[in-house]
């Protein structure tokens, strides 16, 4: 006799276990596994026993980390399936390894705390460290968001630090730009003895906006970073992709009343973005982009009578022969972000001899949405060995 076996695996299953119905035969079966409506289709036979037990591996289309699966199964007409998930054994040390997350708050300003999140592993010793910065145009986002390059350096056994810093147009630039310094003056000061940290050669990576803050890093900071890896990031705040109204849809999507981005103006300072104002957010940054008041809306300077106030806070105007090696990747296509202004980058890197690689991802929007996953792992794949290269670690 032959029985069937069909289930759902949701979204709690990682990381816990799952109990499940199902109605077998007594002899032969056949398990069926769809995960989140992704059908991922495999069959197994077993002789006729009261009580089998065996091992299958199941890649899930989302599933990350976990791909080994133990299943226990009584064969009864009616039983209850218990799917205990274990960590794959072939992956990365991080997967057997305990992460633990501590937050610190690096600086008070009034009343509004100031803080950065320490992921790492679960022990006392000194690791590598990176610094991950968030992205969302200055304007929304919070330390919460790691990138896939922070996340794949934890799994090597960095320490990941992430930061937040005060928003536009709350605060503007001068403010967002001290807020960064300070957070890697309080790592410097407190690596060791609270981050168990190794900060003589730290690693700076970002997307977006936090791309434009890594490669500002290469000059604001002192000691210097020893790498940055800027993704779709930028150097030039001051160009015609920002001081003109941008005519993508992707900025033309969002249409909220002009009452509440002036709330939003004149607002008390904030650090990071939540829930509640991340649509409100990023309506008034689309709005900036199609009324081309991004620049002055984040920093207070005119970009057309003062571009030169935006200078110091532009790593394109600040590259000389000791700006930390530099990876860059940025997709081809992006509308948020030019590519254009990764190839500035790569230029100045060039005429002043910085050890640099830029990955341009064919079909790339922002974020590499759309490109081929194929080559995204591709590009991702030469992070670490940049990093070792220039750093040893």
């Amino acid at each position: 006799m032959t029985g069937e076996c069909c289930f759902f695996s949701p979204d709690s299953l990682i990381g816990g276990k799952s109990e499940l119905a199902g109605v077998l035969g007594s002899g032969r079966f056949r398990l069926y596994v769809i995960y989140k409506n992704l059908p991922t289709r495999q069959a197994w036979r077993t002789p006729s026993d009261p009580a089998c037990s065996f091992q299958f591996s199941l890649d899930l289309p989302t599933a990350g980390l976990y791909t080994s699966f133990t299943v226990k199964i009584a064969l009864i007409p009616l039983l209850i399936l218990t799917l205990a998930l274990a960590p794959d054994t072939s992956q990365a040390q991080y997967a057997k390894t305990k992460t633990a997350i501590k937050t610190f708050t690096y600086k008070t300003v009034g009343d509004l705390e100031i803080q950065l999140d320490l992921h790492r592993a679960d022990d006392d010793k000194i690791r590598p460290a990176v610094v991950s910065i968030h992205g969302g145009a200055l304007i929304l986002g919070s330390k919460q968001g790691l990138g896939h390059v922070a996340k794949m350096l934890l799994k090597e056994g960095y320490c990941v630090i992430s930061i937040d810093y005060r928003l536009a147009p709350e605060s503007k630039l001068p403010e967002i730009i001290a807020d960064v310094e300070d957070a890697f003056c309080w790592i410097h000061t407190n690596g060791k003895e609270k981050l168990h940290a190794d900060t003589s050669q730290l690693i700076v990576t970002g997307g977006s906006a936090g791309g434009y803050l890594t490669l500002t890093s290469g000059f604001r900071i002192k000691p210097k970073p020893a790498v940055l890896i800027p993704l779709w990031g930028y150097g030039d705040l001051v160009g015609p992709w920002m001081s003109e109204a941008s005519q993508h849809a992707r900025h033309q999507s969002t249409d909220l009343p002009t009452e509440k981005f002036k709330i939003l103006k004149n607002g008390s300072p904030v650090a990071f973005s939540t829930r509640d104002t991340q649509a409100l957010r990023g309506g008034f940054y689309h709005q900036t982009r199609r009324t081309a008041t991004w620049p002055q809306e984040v920093s207070g300077f005119d970009p057309k009578s003062h571009p030169e106030k935006f200078y110091p806070y532009m790593a394109v105007k600040n590259v000389s022969k000791d700006y930390p090696p530099t990876l860059m990747i940025h997709g081809t296509i992006d509308t948020d972000v030019p590519f254009e202004q990764s190839e500035m980058m790569a230029a100045e890197f060039k005429k002043h001899g910085v050890p640099y690689q830029l990955i341009s991802v064919q079909n790339g929007e922002h974020g590499l949405q759309g490109a081929d996953p194929k080559t995204i792992n591709v590009a991702y794949e030469q992070v670490l060995p940049f990093i070792k290269k220039h750093t040893g670690n």
